[in-house]
């Protein structure tokens, strides 16, 4: 086989690679958020270590949506599905790798300013990349352009869907941080524990949003159902 019939199986094995490490770890991100919660099995000091390793882990799926932008349209590109431009693939690559310092950056820098700009910049860049994907997959939908099988076309849309999910998932979530303040300040209490567990409960919607979007993707990408 010539080095050139590597590229395309060996970016769909990136790409499946990719998808494994997002939900993979996110489920183990979820596992530990339903042990936090558990207030009367763990002491406050055990929960707040399971919340540090979800956060951590956290890191792996976040990482692995920032490299899916570039990763998807080379597959695309590669795999013939759409001749996407060069500068568009030049493009995916730089907000990926961009996206990519972003997450780590605010990780590293957590609770600073640097953290906070940085964020605001990452929120901005998933809505412009979230309504990216909605429009190719609207419009090939409807015009059968520039992706011309359905089952693509919904997958691409549908991504985009899920980077709203995603983010709601992070705007949903936002309270907890001065929340987690006041149960650190405070102590355990229903005064304390009840905002929380409510904003961790209305989070699990969107968490279980993007579950079903997931493999949803994941079904149309690997079967490729004919319309």
């Amino acid at each position: 086989m010539a080095l050139a019939d590597l590229i395309y199986p060996s970016l769909v094995y990136v790409h499946l690679l990719l998808f494994v490490f997002w939900l993979g770890a996110d489920v183990g991100v979820f596992a530990l958020g339903q042990h936090f919660r558990k207030r009367n099995v763990y002491t406050l000091d055990q929960r707040l270590a399971l919340l540090k390793m979800l956060v951590l882990i956290d890191m792996v799926p976040r990482s692995a949506w920032a490299l899916m932008v570039p990763s998807s349209l080379s597959v695309l590109d590669a795999g013939g599905w759409w001749d996407v431009p060069n500068w568009l693939v030049g493009l995916a690559c730089v907000i990926g790798a961009g996206w990519l310092y972003l997450v780590w950056d605010s990780h590293l820098h957590d609770q600073t300013s640097r953290a906070a700009r940085n964020r605001r910049i990452e929120g901005v860049l998933r809505w412009v990349v979230g309504f990216f994907y909605l429009g190719l997959g609207w419009r090939s939908l409807l015009e059968g352009i520039p992706l011309a099988s359905g089952w693509l076309a919904w997958k691409a849309f549908l991504f985009g869907c899920i980077f709203i999910a995603a983010i709601m998932i992070d705007r949903t979530f936002k309270p907890v941080g001065p929340q987690l303040a006041a149960l650190l300040r405070d102590g355990s209490s229903d005064a304390t524990e009840t905002p929380l567990r409510a904003t961790m409960d209305a989070t699990r919607f969107w968490v279980w949003i993007t579950y079903i979007l997931l493999f949803v993707t994941a079904y149309l990408g690997t079967v490729k159902p004919s319309p």
